[in-house]
C-alpha cells in the first residue's frame, strides 16, 4: 500500500490542521503575547491576567469531557463550527476594556470550544484516512498548533502598535477564515466506514490496563510542566526580566516555530526508536528545556527552550497517542485517547490556578519553571516505570501459556 500523502488526504489535513490552529493555537497561545499588553494598558493586574490565562485552561478541560459526546448527539460538523464561533466570539466580545468576569467568562468558553476542536477535528481527519496513511496525517494535524504560535508571534506585536481592541478583533476573523476553510474539509472527508476497512485490530486492554494508566499519567504531568510556557512565558520575559516585549515575541516566535517543527520530529524519532523510547526520549527534552531557565536567562538558554518546549507540546501529544495506540489497538484507541485528554486538560487546569496562585503569593514566575521541569521528569520516570510493567506483564503471560 502507498503511504505517501496525496490530492485525496488535503480535506482531512485540512479538517485537523484549521481544528488544532484555532483550538490551540490562537485560542490558547495568542493570548499569550497579549498579556503584557494587557496588564501595561491597565485592563487588568498581572494576577487577574494570569487568571484569565487559567480560565482557559479550566474551559479546555470542560471541553474535553463533553466533546465526545456532543460529536456523538450533534452532526460533527455542526459541533466544530459552533466551536469556531465561540472561539470567534470570545475575541470579538472581549476587543474593549471590560469587567474581569465578562473577560473570564469568554476566555472559558474559548477553553472548552477549543477543547472540543482538538478532540473532534483530529479524530474526523483520522477516520476519513486510510489506516497506512494515519501515522503521517496524525502527526502533521498537530502542526496547527505551531502555526497559530507563529501567527499569534508575528502578527500580535504589530496588531498591538495600532490598538489592543484592534488586535482582539483581528484574532477573531482569523479564527472565522480557519472555521471556513475547516467546514470546507469537513464536508470533502471520505467516508469514515470506507477509511477504516482494512483491518482494525483489536489488543487485550485489560492485560495492559496499568501500563495504559500510567502512560496517561505521565501525560498529565506533561500538562502541568508545560503551563509556565504556554501561559506566562511571554510575561516573564518582557515584565519580570525587562527585556521587553520585541525581546519575549522573538522568543514566542521560536516556540511557534518548535511547535511546527515538533511533530515531524517525533514522526522521524517514533519511526526510529519506537514510540516507547521516542516518548521516553521527548520527556527527557522537554524537561531538561523548562529547567535551564532556572539556570541560564542568556539568549541562547531562552532559544532552546522556546523551541524544545514549543516542538515538544505536539510532539509529546503525538507520541502519547501512538503510545496508546499501540498498547490498545486501533479500536479501543479513539475512547482512551478521550479520557487521556480528559485527565491532561483536568492536570492543566489545576496546575494553571495552583501556578497563577502561586505567582500571586511569591511575585515571580522563576519558581514556577522549577516546579513545571520537575513534573516532567517525574512522567519521564511513569514511561519508564510503564515499560517495565508491559515487560513484567508479558514474562506472566508467556509463563501462563507454557503451563
Amino acid at each position: 500500500m502507498n503511504s505517501k500523502l496525496n490530492s485525496q488526504d488535503v480535506p482531512a489535513l485540512l479538517t485537523g490542521i484549521m481544528a488544532t490552529l484555532a483550538g490551540i493555537g490562537i485560542a490558547r497561545f495568542a493570548y499569550t503575547p497579549l498579556l503584557p499588553a494587557i496588564i501595561q494598558q491597565g485592563w487588568f493586574t498581572a494576577s487577574q491576567g494570569a487568571y484569565l490565562g487559567a480560565a482557559n485552561l479550566l474551559g479546555y478541560f470542560i471541553g474535553a469531557l463533553a466533546a465526545h459526546s456532543l460529536s456523538e448527539r450533534f452532526s460533527p460538523r455542526k459541533v466544530v463550527g459552533a466551536s469556531f464561533a465561540g472561539i470567534a466570539l470570545s475575541f470579538v466580545l472581549c476587543a474593549g476594556e471590560g469587567g474581569f468576569t465578562w473577560f473570564f467568562f469568554w476566555r472559558l468558553v474559548s477553553g472548552i470550544a477549543g477543547a472540543i476542536l482538538m478532540v473532534v477535528g483530529p479524530s474526523l481527519a483520522l477516520a476519513a484516512t486510510p489506516p497506512e496513511k494515519r501515522t503521517r496525517v496524525g502527526a502533521m494535524v498537530f502542526t496547527g498548533i505551531g502555526l497559530g504560535a507563529l501567527l499569534s508571534a508575528s502578527i500580535v506585536p504589530l496588531l498591538i502598535e495600532l490598538s489592543l481592541a484592534f488586535t482582539w478583533g483581528t484574532l477573531g476573523l482569523l479564527c472565522i477564515i480557519a472555521g471556513l476553510i475547516c467546514d470546507r474539509g469537513v464536508t470533502r472527508l471520505a467516508s469514515p466506514v470506507a477509511a477504516s476497512s482494512g483491518g482494525n485490530g483489536h489488543k487485550d486492554y485489560a492485560g495492559v490496563k496499568v501500563v495504559v494508566l500510567l502512560v496517561i499519567g505521565a501525560y498529565a504531568l506533561d500538562a502541568v510542566g508545560f503551563v509556565p510556557h504556554t501561559v506566562f512565558w511571554v510575561d516573564y520575559l518582557a515584565r519580570e526580566n525587562d527585556l521587553g516585549n520585541q525581546a519575549a515575541s522573538l522568543q514566542w516566535g521560536i516556540f511557534g516555530l518548535g511547535a511546527l517543527c515538533g511533530p515531524f520530529m517525533v514522526g522521524a524519532l517514533a519511526q526510529r526508536v519506537g514510540w516507547h523510547r521516542g516518548l521516553a526520549i521527548a520527556f527527557v527534552a522537554k524537561a531538561a528545556a523548562v529547567s535551564l531557565l532556572v539556570f541560564s536567562l542568556a539568549f541562547l538558554s531562552q532559544s532552546v527552550s522556546s523551541f524544545m518546549v514549543g516542538a515538544m507540546i505536539p510532539g509529546i501529544v503525538a507520541l502519547t497517542s501512538g503510545r496508546l495506540a499501540e498498547l490498545v489497538g486501533p479500536t479501543a484507541h479513539k475512547k482512551l485517547w478521550g479520557q487521556a485528554t480528559a485527565a491532561f486538560a483536568a492536570a492543566q487546569a489545576v496546575a494553571g490556578y495552583a501556578m497563577s496562585a502561586l505567582y500571586a503569593l511569591w511575585g515571580s514566575y522563576t519558581p514556577l519553571f522549577a516546579i513545571g521541569g520537575l513534573m516532567l521528569a517525574g512522567g519521564f520516570l511513569l514511561v519508564l516505570l510503564s515499560r517495565g510493567v508491559q515487560q513484567r506483564h508479558s514474562h506472566l503471560t508467556v509463563q501462563n501459556r507454557r503451563q
